[in-house]
């Protein structure tokens, strides 16, 4: 939950400086209670996914258009890292589901074919 509070706490705080305003500690908070729930959940690839999103959103911003944009960079960023995240997590949870039906259909025919008739 820590981690999900420090991910989504920060790409809320990218979301309100961007804003501006009195938007800041409602984007804040948000994030904060959305992070707080995805890691309650376990909710970890996904919040690893959008701190490395954030991270090379930034530094990819950072060089290509200077210390001002390296927010909507990481904002950026953190959207597509949350978007590969979701897609990989899929990939990775039918790719175990393939396997154990796999090793569960192959015990089903052993047990089948070593009984006698």
């Amino acid at each position: 939950m820590v981690l999900g509070v420090a991910v989504m706490g920060t790409v809320g705080t990218l979301i309100g400086s961007i804003m501006g305003g009195g938007t800041m500690p409602v984007a804040v908070g948000l994030g904060s209670t959305m992070g707080a729930v995805i890691g309650f959940l376990g909710g970890r690839r996904f919040l690893v996914s959008i701190l490395v999103g954030t991270l090379l959103g930034g530094a990819l911003a950072w060089l290509v258009a200077g210390e001002d944009r390296v927010s909507v960079g990481a904002g950026a960023g953190a959207a597509m890292g949350g978007f590969l995240g979701v897609q990989i997590s899929m990939l990775l949870d039918m790719r175990a589901a393939r396997k154990v039906d796999a090793a569960s259909t192959g015990s089903s025919e052993e047990q089948m074919t070593s009984k006698p008739s």
